[in-house]
């Protein structure tokens, strides 16, 4: 038994063993290919920073540019920057390798759902900073830059707008994946797509709340976020209902039957004791025959004879 205990723990050790040195191995290549990105995006930082900052620079006044308030920032900011875009531009490698790490410990019908959500969760979170870029900034830009008071002069710090550009591209990017979220909630069974249809003012104000949690303090970027997280779980539900027709039939069949099945018991147990009492009192209540009578009285006398008799 010692031998092939230890056997057993020796496969599992390598099992174990083989499968970090895979993670290991795929972590490698995500950061390699983030490498590869920005060495060949660095030599373009500055550039690349000015076209970032276009939807501002074309609503500020003559004559007005932006700063940097920092001694390291105008190096350190177009570095940042450049850093963030190769970590966006490898997002297809870095979850490719998850994936190819995960997938053969899932089923074929888990990996049939997986794969087209993995590419589809891609390509949302891309249109959702493509949005915020060309559709937000000029908008929110504009307001700001126009709703000031004449006697100020708008300076923007290189960094400041680094990061408010950022966290506006993560709000939209992460909104944008409203429809891989109501995909998996009915994939994996927690809800169905009229359950959320019903849920849906709830489901517009929350789109509210997060926008205002997502985006800097201005309307503007907030409505703007909302609306589209709103159209979004339409065309979640819609997929939903698409993709998973055929068990949201079976569900509703089998809610039905589940609705229909609880009045059907309580009839019965409604009916049952009445019907119970009935029997019960037919039997308590019906009368001996003449016959009956005496042969129980012969038995009664007779067994009362048998006690008085001495032993």
């Amino acid at each position: 038994m010692s031998d092939e205990q230890e056997q057993v723990d020796q496969a599992k050790s390598g099992s174990l063993m083989s499968h970090l040195v895979e993670l290991r191995d795929r972590v490698v290549r995500m950061v390699l290919a983030v490498l590869i990105i920005f060495l060949c995006l660095f030599y373009w930082a500055n550039d690349i920073y000015i076209y970032l900052a276009e939807p501002l620079t074309r609503h500020l006044p003559e004559n007005a540019n932006m700063i940097a308030i920092d001694v390291a920032s105008p190096f350190l900011t177009p570095f940042k920057l450049v850093l963030m875009l190769s970590v966006f531009l490898a997002m297809p490698v870095i979850l490719y390798q998850a994936w190819a790490f995960v997938a053969p410990g899932l089923y074929a019908n888990e990996k049939r759902i997986a794969g087209p959500l993995l590419v589809s969760s891609i390509l949302l979170f891309y249109a959702g900073v493509a949005f915020a870029y060309y559709i937000v900034f000029p908008l929110v830009f504009g307001f700001f830059t126009s709703i000031g008071p004449e006697i100020v002069n708008i300076s923007t710090d290189i960094g400041r707008y680094l990061d408010f550009v950022l966290a506006l591209f993560f709000g939209f990017g992460l909104a944008f994946e409203v429809p891989i979220a109501t995909i998996i909630l009915v994939a994996i069974g927690i809800t169905t797509p009229k359950k959320l249809a019903r849920k849906r003012p709830y489901v517009i104000v929350g789109a509210f709340i997060i926008g205002m949690l997502l985006t800097p303090p201005d309307v503007i970027s907030q409505v703007l976020l909302a609306l589209p997280m709103w159209v979004l779980f339409e065309a979640g539900l819609i997929a939903s209902a698409i993709m998973f027709r055929d068990r949201n039939f079976d569900e509703g069949e089998e809610q039905e039957l589940d609705d229909d099945d609880p009045g059907e018991h309580r009839d019965l147990a409604d009916d049952d004791p009445g019907d119970h009492r009935d029997l019960a009192d037919d039997e308590e209540y019906e009368g001996m025959s003449d016959a009956e009578m005496e042969a129980e009285l012969d038995r009664a006398e007779a067994d009362e004879a048998s006690l008085d008799k001495p032993s």
